[in-house]
């Protein structure tokens, strides 16, 4: 890893901020679409920056807003990757996301956010926290290979388990589902009943299927030619260089995925699920004196 000072930390507008505190991850995830070329990144995708001077900069970006709303962060690097374990920088930015009393929507893969399911707890009391959770496949053998270097989905729905006994909402990405591999009813399924069991608010699902671009592609087919021989063939003869990727199934599954969460009241809409993640309740957007 290499360190940074940052020239700012927040990106959005119109009370929808977000941040990445590292950039690059080590999950070795697959299908990881970050690892694009349209994200120009300049550095090995493992070689992981870190903005060393993040907390201070959120700090500085929340006292200057003129009212409370969520900042999210996990969208383009995971929070809870193994240099978490030593640095210490999420925990520190979500301190100052609690002293300054805005509200948080944290997505990840990795348990090591257990480590900090107390300070997840005061923001959820005096605010909103809301996890995310990447949830690919109940097979967990098939989990070591697609996502190799993050605890299992068995683990990450012990996560969630945790959370609902604390009460903090939580809102699983059901993606991606990679054809040919895990686009199954039945894994699909397996992980629907789970969402069930430990109350999920959401679930995210855009398609049953990925995106691949330029650098991800290449990736994920080296990947395909280690683990699934003969499967990237299949790929290129049924997908070319397309940047969508459904499974042959994904009508069939998206019923599936839908009448599933219509029956359980479960958000499934990703703009549903995306403004419950955006809002923070008006009894907590108080004004700044910047409003008096």
């Amino acid at each position: 890893m290499h360190f940074v000072d940052a020239k700012g930390i927040l990106t959005g507008s119109k009370g929808r901020y977000g941040m990445n505190i590292y950039r690059g991850c080590t999950h070795g995830c697959i299908y990881c679409d970050s690892r694009s070329n349209c994200y120009q990144f300049t550095h090995a995708f493992e070689d992981i920056e870190v903005k060393q001077n993040a907390p201070e900069l959120l700090d500085k970006a929340l006292k200057s807003k003129r009212k409370k709303c969520m900042i999210g962060t996990g969208s383009m690097s995971d929070p809870y990757m193994h240099c978490e374990e030593e640095l210490r920088l999420t925990r520190k930015c979500l301190k100052v996301i609690l002293d300054n009393e805005f509200g948080l929507a944290i997505q990840t893969k990795s348990d090591r956010i257990l480590q900090d399911i107390e300070l997840l707890d005061e923001i959820n009391r005096k605010a909103k926290c809301v996890v995310q959770m990447t949830l690919t496949t109940y097979d967990d053998e098939l989990c070591k290979i697609i996502e190799p270097n993050v605890c299992n989905t068995k683990r990450r729905i012990e996560v969630l388990e945790k959370m609902k006994e604390r009460d903090i909402p939580t809102v699983v990405w059901l993606s991606p589902i990679l054809p040919f591999i895990n686009d199954t009813e039945e894994n699909i399924l397996a992980v629907l009943n789970e969402c069930k069991r430990v109350n999920v608010k959401g679930i995210i699902c855009f398609d049953m299927g990925l995106t691949l671009r330029d650098g991800d592609r290449e990736y994920f087919y080296a990947a395909l030619d280690k683990h699934f021989p003969g499967l990237k063939e299949r790929y290129i003869k049924t997908y070319g260089n397309s940047y969508e990727v459904p499974s042959p199934d994904s009508k069939k599954l998206m019923k599936i995925f839908r009448d599933f969460c219509r029956e359980n009241d479960i958000l499934y809409k990703p703009d549903e699920c995306f403004d419950y993640l955006a809002d923070l309740p008006d009894k907590f957007r108080q004004m700044s004196i910047f409003d008096l």
